[in-house]
């Protein structure tokens, strides 16, 4: 099987998704009739059992019989030219595993003594000592060491090897996670299918009637209530004879929806059939944001430094949510960049897709251990703005607090976890809070909060500041801030320097 070749691959072992799962379509174009759903259901839990199975082969590996392995072959090596040496039969023989207690010997005392020998080969009722006089012959005493110097020698060559492989392992053990975190997401995708299709069948039908009079027909449609009420519509209909667009319906079925929820709905998405060459066109519908957002950034490089360390992210999500994310390298330049980007670019891919918060974040802890050598890490540092319900979730990951402005008052949520890199086992830091009108959110680099040296507590002088801040522009806000900065350090950037600064309005 192809396992055994992904086990021993030396360093950093990457796995694409295009490996593990097959090269078909696994979702139907249109949402489907239910058979197809039911088809597709089964294929994703076959796909996520032989993934569990995989990972569970990674985690069969045993360093210590690995470990035992390589010491047994070089002590043979190191055995060569002493076949005449009266203990020579037991080692080599491997009597009552003999070297099995000699390995455990070295692990725990690091080299092998005239004692030690003695005491092992008395455990295997073979006694080096003379019964009367307690003392060893010269002849001997002279077998013993050559035996003890080839024992020490296949020790130190092997120990080598030993780091190696536990290098190995902890990559084999990271990919265990990855592939686990991609079943567990295939699990929640599968469970996803598992919805009543009955629901919402009279509005369905309403729409579709109101569509029909307007001479457009729907292939499919798809209704969904989130728990906090915004309803997702995902409609297909065949593709027109327009590739600009202007024949799309867009407009009818964002009418149809209005009247049908009595609420007003925003396009979320829009795939036409003509530009992707298929045969449908599919329009995902959301309930319309009941606030704004404005938003402000600024940013700058270390100083000397070719290049920030610093990575910012804005994106809508496919449920309509707006999220926005800092992940700062460890340290400032290409190395730190690099990380940084691998957490951005992951955490765009992996929540837009739908994978859950904690699994994203698990399977780009895997990958930033995997692209390194050496020990690095990144921050992350998410808000995902429900700009529907009026709820912010924060989820931190090592990073710098989030400071909250309304009115005068200013609050902090902080960060104890470590970030993402570090250790194979990251658990991540979740806060959920209410939205007001008229809130003003910060999030920033460790380059802003350490670049004051006044303060022991030196997230407090940021919030000193917020405090003394009389404007309510985001984008002022974050401009005062990076300059306030940089002038802690008589006007030199001393680490790369990012700020987010955005502020929440009703409609």
């Amino acid at each position: 099987m192809q396992l055994s070749g992904l086990l021993f691959v030396p360093k950093v072992t990457k796995i694409s998704i295009e490996d593990v799962l097959p090269n078909t379509k696994l979702l139907p174009e249109a949402g489907g009739t239910l058979e197809e759903s039911t088809e597709t259901l089964e294929k994703l839990n076959s796909i996520s059992k032989t993934i569990s199975d995989m990972a569970s082969n990674y985690e069969e590996n045993d360093i210590y019989d690995r470990n035992l392995e390589m010491f047994e072959d070089e002590l043979l090596n190191s055995l060569e030219g002493l076949e005449g040496n009266n203990l020579y039969d037991d080692i080599y023989n491997n009597e009552d595993n003999i070297i099995e207690d000699i390995f455990n010997y070295l692990q725990e005392n690091g080299v092998m003594t005239d004692n030690g020998l003695i005491s092992i080969f008395a455990k295997h009722n073979t006694y080096l000592m003379n019964s009367e006089n307690d003392y060893i012959k010269t002849e001997e005493l002279d077998e013993m060491r050559e035996i003890i110097k080839a024992i020490n020698t296949a020790y130190r060559i092997s120990k080598n090897n030993f780091i190696w492989q536990k290098k190995l392992d902890e990559n084999n053990k990271n990919v265990s996670k990855q592939l686990k975190n991609v079943s567990k997401a295939i699990n929640n995708i599968a469970s996803s299918l598992k919805e009543n299709t009955d629901e919402y069948e009279s509005e369905k039908a309403e729409i579709e009637d109101l569509l029909k009079d307007k001479g457009i027909l729907l292939k499919e449609i798809s209704i969904k209530k989130e728990n906090t009420g915004r309803v997702i519509v995902n409609a297909y209909t065949n593709i027109c004879d327009d590739a600009e667009g202007k024949n799309c319906p867009i407009k009818p079925i964002d009418k149809a929806l209005n009247k049908v929820f009595d609420e007003k709905f925003m396009l979320q998405d829009q795939k036409c059939g003509i530009r992707l060459n298929k045969n449908t066109c599919s329009y995902t519908f959301i309930s319309d944001d009941k606030y704004i957002i404005q938003t402000g950034i600024a940013k700058t490089k270390k100083n000397d430094s070719i290049v920030s360390g610093d990575n910012i992210s804005q994106i809508r999500l496919g449920d309509g949510k707006y999220m926005l994310a800092i992940s700062d390298g460890m340290g400032s330049g290409a190395n730190a960049r690099r990380n940084s980007k691998i957490a951005i670019s992951m955490l765009e891919r992996l929540f837009s897709t739908g994978f859950d918060k904690e699994t994203s974040i698990n399977l780009i802890n895997s990958a930033i251990m995997n692209a390194n050598r050496e020990e690095m890490y990144a921050t992350l540092d998410i808000e995902i703005l429900d700009l529907y319900a009026g709820k912010m979730q924060i989820l931190k990951n090592g990073a710098c607090p989030t400071y909250i402005k309304r009115g005068k008052n200013v609050s902090i949520i902080k960060s104890t976890s470590l970030p993402t890199g570090i250790v194979n086992d990251i658990s991540v830091d979740t806060y959920d809070t209410d939205l007001n009108d008229g809130d003003i959110v910060v999030i920033c680099s460790d380059g802003i909060i350490e670049s004051n040296n006044e303060y022991a507590n030196k997230e407090l002088w940021l919030k000193y500041l917020l405090e003394e801040v009389q404007t309510d522009s985001p984008e002022r806000i974050a401009d005062i801030i990076l300059h306030e900065s940089i002038d802690n350090d008589f006007g030199k950037a001393k680490d790369d320097m990012t700020v987010i600064a955005f502020k929440v309005n009703k409609k």
